[in-house]
């Protein structure tokens, strides 16, 4: 084992020495353009080392330049996208509020032409039972509010108060399966009942064979079931099937958009449109 260590550093001894006496040698030899073997070769080395390590830094500032810029790039996409977003959310805003006016607007020139004391409403919730189509508004016993009072929009008939509360009431619309009004095509006269189908349409039935309807034809209320004045508009004939001289099917397309209902108008109690003057002759009996 001595022995073994002996030779090594005999061998590393020897490499020392072959390598210093080149060293040495090469310090010594003198280049053609000046310089020893030596120091060109340190400076080669030296130089090579710089440009290697400016390459790699080269490389590293790209690569974080461009990280960077990505980066960048990415919040500014992410921004213009909020932006964008709320954009989108304002133009609804301004258009609910165009709508909500517009509605608004609308009862308010309804009211002088309706011989009606009314009460104007915001629809705050609806349905979502298929098997009883209504809504839900913001007045109720405390406003006057009772059941079965009609209720309009602009357009015509809504429903019917269905469930009045406190300060709510449930409207049963008038497409619902179990509503019902009594309706009279505008110009022929013909009587019917407007049924709900449940699906956004009515049913005009009960028509006479001799009734005249017509597609296109204006329906309104009749007034003859305890509920409903007579002339508001209950839609449209949309069709019309006829087995022999009976009708046997005429569907009612409703003109009120149950689906944008924001404000409607609550029929609170009926005025006469016409009251008889009083002559001199009454006055008399009357005292």
């Amino acid at each position: 084992m001595v022995r073994l260590d002996a030779s090594s550093r005999s061998r590393y001894l020897f490499v020392a020495v072959v390598v210093g006496h080149v060293l040495l040698i090469s310090a010594q030899v003198v280049s053609p353009s000046g310089p020893s073997l030596l120091r060109l070769a340190f400076v080669g080395v030296v130089t090579e080392t710089q440009r290697a390590t400016w390459a790699l830094g080269g490389g590293v500032r790209s690569v974080w330049d461009g990280y960077v810029a990505l980066r960048g790039m990415r919040a500014e996409n992410e921004r213009l996208a909020r932006e964008n977003t709320d954009l989108r959310v304002r133009l609804q805003e301004e258009r609910a509020n165009t709508n909500a006016t517009e509605q608004l607007r609308g009862l308010l020139d309804l009211r002088p032409r309706v011989p009606w004391t009314t009460t104007g409403a915001e629809v705050v919730a609806g349905s979502t039972s298929p098997d009883f189509r209504s809504v839900t508004i913001d007045k109720g016993f405390s406003e006057g509010v009772k059941g079965d009072m009609p209720v309009i929009s602009p357009a015509g008939v809504v429903g019917r108060v269905a469930q009045p509360g406190g300060h709510t009431a449930t409207v049963q619309l008038i497409i619902d399966r179990s509503a019902a009004a009594a309706g009279r095509v505008e110009r022929s006269r013909a009587e019917g009942i407007a049924l709900g189908n449940g699906d956004g349409t009515l049913r005009f039935e009960y028509l006479s064979a001799t009734a005249d309807v017509q597609r296109g034809d204006v329906v309104v209320t009749a007034g003859i079931d305890g509920v409903y004045p007579a002339g508001l508009v209950l839609g449209h004939v949309e069709r019309v099937e006829k087995n022999g001289p009976s009708y046997r099917l005429v569907t009612i397309r409703p003109v009120v958009d149950f689906s944008a209902l924001e404000t409607v108008l609550v029929l609170l109690a009926p005025t006469p449109v016409w009251t008889p003057a009083t002559t001199a002759r009454d006055d008399q009996v009357t005292r």
